[in-house]
């Protein structure tokens, strides 16, 4: 998984550091796919009761996702810091961002921050389900929260989790696994 903080501290020394430590926070914590990312207009943002109205792509199903404290007050800085606009991440040339530049934004940070191995956007993705899956959240969960029409493609966060089951020490020094019970749905999934 990608250490996000040591890509966000790395982003922090750029020119445009908070929109891009920005991007990586909301890339990880919404298991955002670039493309989407980059399309995400202020009209999505309800900073009033700190929702992230998430449209997918690849037919994914849009849902709606609750914003922690740390993201409304990095989005709140960076509505005051730059120009008024419809998108929430901006180019130097006053555009969206695109995805191309985020992934090449991504890939110079994973460099700054002396990653061992390439950095790719879509790690920021990867992150999100088995974090979401070691938390312990059910698979169905996750699918909704990631878009996944299929669940097939959620499966992957949850077959390696070691969250899935629980060890139980027993009296006579014998250890069984038994199945972690699915949480609640809430609506803070992270």
């Amino acid at each position: 998984m990608i250490p996000r903080f040591q890509l966000m501290k790395a982003a922090g020394r750029n020119r445009h550091g908070h929109r891009d430590a920005t991007m990586i926070l909301l890339a990880f914590r919404h298991g955002l796919r670039a493309s989407e990312l980059c399309s995400l207009r202020w009209e999505q943002v309800d900073l009033v009761h700190a929702r992230l109205h998430v449209s997918r792509l690849k037919s994914g199903i849009p849902s709606v996702h609750p914003l922690t404290g740390t993201e409304l007050r990095a989005l709140r800085r960076l509505q005051r810091e730059q120009a008024p606009g419809r998108y929430l991440f901006m180019s130097e040339r006053a555009a969206p961002m695109s995805a191309v530049g985020f992934r090449r934004m991504i890939t110079r940070l994973g460099k700054a921050a002396k990653m061992p191995f390439s950095v790719h956007p879509h790690m920021l993705r990867h992150a999100c389900g088995f974090k979401l899956a070691n938390d312990g959240h059910d698979t169905r969960a996750l699918q909704h929260y990631l878009g996944h029409k299929n669940i097939q493609h959620t499966v992957r966060y949850t077959e390696l989790s070691p969250a899935r089951f629980r060890t139980s020490g027993r009296t006579d020094g014998t250890s069984t696994v038994t199945p972690r019970c699915p949480r609640k749905a809430t609506s803070s999934i992270l």
